[in-house]
């Protein structure tokens, strides 16, 4: 396994940026513990939802006196109840992600950094782990501001050469996590197996399901020519071809069907999918794109 050292993973000038922006859940989960999120179920906050009509036991603290002065009844005030939501991000670690400039993972660290950042700054519970992540060592549980540089930490010690599978790394991260929430998955999707078994196994978690797909230029737009000698980077697989205009062009006919299949197949269960190059920046992706997408606002 090689070792890649630290890189910054939150620049400055995007941490004002992610201070102004939530995480944002399409489905109702309930949360563990008191957040700053406003939730449907009634609590205590300082947000008004409604009045109702005082009961024996009722807590007298909220009962509104300006009603009964003028009604001569005792209503009581309620409030929208504040919680927390649990924000998974799993990384995809394998050796096909330490390519291009920056590499693949590099890329996918600083966008788990910045989501993770957001989260922090709202009080949500932050939970960050790579395909390869064992039981025995499951990863911290983040929440508050306070543990915006462990997560660091945590995301620089992912390093690349985690190479199983995405459907058993997916089936181990849902034995782990049982709770509810948003997960993030983010990975380039190449796995000789497919994709279909480990999105299959997201859905049945019933979580609200991010897929961000991340390819490099080099990727999208390889510029290769001659004859050549190609080694898959995780299985050691060889290849001679004899890269031409017409084998280029059938390249990217062959990715963009994959691409939309994979868009296909998730828009269908219910899952958000977008595809990225590593060259859009960070902040550009997070403030523009996945607010479009409902992820963030």
């Amino acid at each position: 396994m090689s070792t890649v050292p630290p890189i910054q993973l939150l620049q400055p000038q995007l941490l004002a940026q992610l201070e102004r922006l939530e995480l944002i859940s399409r489905k109702i989960f309930r949360g563990r513990m008191k957040g700053e999120r406003r939730s449907k179920r009634k609590g205590q906050s300082v947000e008004f939802a409604d009045f109702r009509n005082y009961v024996a036991g009722d807590d007298l603290r909220f009962i509104d006196w300006n009603l009964y002065a003028r009604l001569d009844r005792l209503f009581l005030k309620l409030f929208l109840e504040e919680e927390d939501l649990h924000v998974y991000v799993l990384v995809d670690s394998s050796t096909s992600m330490d390519f291009g400039e920056p590499t693949k993972l590099n890329y996918a660290k600083q966008l788990a950094a910045a989501l993770g950042y957001i989260g922090l700054t709202r009080a949500d519970r932050i939970k960050i782990e790579s395909l390869g992540t064992s039981h025995r060592n499951p990863g911290p549980v983040l929440r508050g501001r306070a543990s915006v540089w462990r997560m660091v930490d945590h995301l620089n010690s992912i390093q690349p050469g985690e190479n199983i599978s995405l459907a058993q790394g997916v089936r181990n991260f849902c034995l782990r996590n049982q709770g509810k929430g948003i997960l993030i998955l983010i990975t380039d999707l190449m796995d000789k197996s497919g994709y279909e078994q480990a999105l299959r196994l997201l859905v049945a978690q019933q979580m609200d399901v991010y897929l961000l797909h991340v390819l490099s230029p080099e990727e999208l737009n390889p510029e290769i020519k001659g004859d050549l000698r190609l080694v898959d980077a995780e299985d050691a697989d060889i290849a001679e071809v004899t890269i031409s205009r017409p084998l280029l062009d059938r390249y990217k006919r062959t990715l963009a069907a994959f691409v939309d299949g994979a868009r296909d197949y998730c828009t269908r269960r219910g899952m958000n999918y977008l595809m990225t190059s590593t060259e859009t920046p960070v902040d550009k992706l997070v403030g523009t794109y996945l607010r479009k997408r409902g992820l963030v606002r």
